[in-house]
């Protein structure tokens, strides 16, 4: 098993990452404040600790080694990210940040395409959106919020209801032009969301159809995925509305029947208590709750 490297120094890096760019120790010098012995000695040391030389030192200019052409852009790049990460979570800024972990189809048929009106309408704070799909994905990290789909409880937290979900079929528009009735969707291939509890034999049983001949089910872990399968033009899938509307047209999929039927779960955003939260969460669940109520509404109608 090869043994790891200990990371050189962080300044050893700088110092490296700026005269690999000034192709000068002296360039580098100037940027740094630094002495220009100062800048030969630190890459001196960085040399010793890789074993490998990283520049060629002729009489009036350096060049990089061939280990030392491979090894700026990775340096280069860890060192960007690390200053725009620190920019961003520690600099001078009037933003708040807002954290929030949302299923997968919600963050990104619903709510990522929200995002911009609620940061306009409210520009010192900025969400930052992570998702999770399992139920354990949504306690490895402590966001301000989380939303979830099901029917709790919820770890001694609080839930607000959102909204819940109608089901129905859509396909690539010549396969949904052959179906007239539920029964007919029963001869062609259908995709399967495993990870949710409702699905095809719920859709069957609310419109009074039996499920006895499928023999073609494909199971999957998302819709996202179920929405690509059906848009390669053989199978069907389940649209689950509301919060697949924004992107039924764009996955080039068409509705196949005019009927839906109700899911079973609903749509809850979690946090630990109203008492607890910033004004910027505040801010958010509000402009939430009054997003969802809209979307109950469409849903009741």
């Amino acid at each position: 098993m090869m043994s790891k490297m200990r990371l050189p120094p962080l300044n050893w890096l700088r110092v490296f990452e700026a005269a690999a760019r000034h192709e000068s120790f002296a360039g580098a010098a100037r940027e740094l404040n630094m002495s220009a012995p100062g800048v030969s000695q630190q890459i001196r040391a960085l040399e010793t600790h890789l074993g490998r030389p990283l520049f060629e030192r002729h009489a009036h200019r350096v060049g990089l080694t061939s280990e030392g052409r491979a090894f700026f852009p990775s340096v280069q790049n860890a060192l960007r990210s690390v200053e725009l990460s620190t920019n961003t979570i520690f600099g001078a800024t009037t933003q708040t940040i807002v954290t929030v972990q949302a299923i997968l189809i919600f963050a990104l048929y619903w709510l990522a395409p929200r995002l911009d009106e609620f940061e306009t309408t409210h520009p010192g704070i900025r969400i930052q959106l992570a998702t999770g799909n399992e139920p354990e994905d949504f306690y490895r990290s402590l966001p301000d919020f989380r939303i979830v789909f099901g029917s709790g409880p919820w770890l001694l937290q609080e839930a607000d209801l959102l909204f819940g979900e109608r089901l129905y079929p859509v396909a690539a528009p010549h396969l949904a032009a052959q179906i007239q009735s539920a029964h007919d969707l029963l001869e062609h291939p259908l995709v399967e969301i495993a990870t949710h509890r409702a699905g095809w034999a719920q859709y069957f049983e609310g419109t009074g159809t039996q499920m006895s001949h499928v023999t073609d089910l494909t199971y999957v872990d998302n819709t996202a995925v179920a929405f690509a399968l059906a848009g390669a033009g053989s199978r069907i899938a389940l649209a689950r509305q509301p919060v697949t509307d924004s992107v039924l047209e764009k996955s080039g999929l068409v509705r196949c029947l005019s009927n839906s039927i109700e899911g079973r779960d609903t749509y809850h955003l979690v946090h630990d208590g109203t008492e607890t939260l910033t004004p910027a969460a505040r801010a958010f669940r509000s402009w939430l709750l009054d997003a969802a109520t809209a979307e109950q509404t469409s849903l009741r109608g």
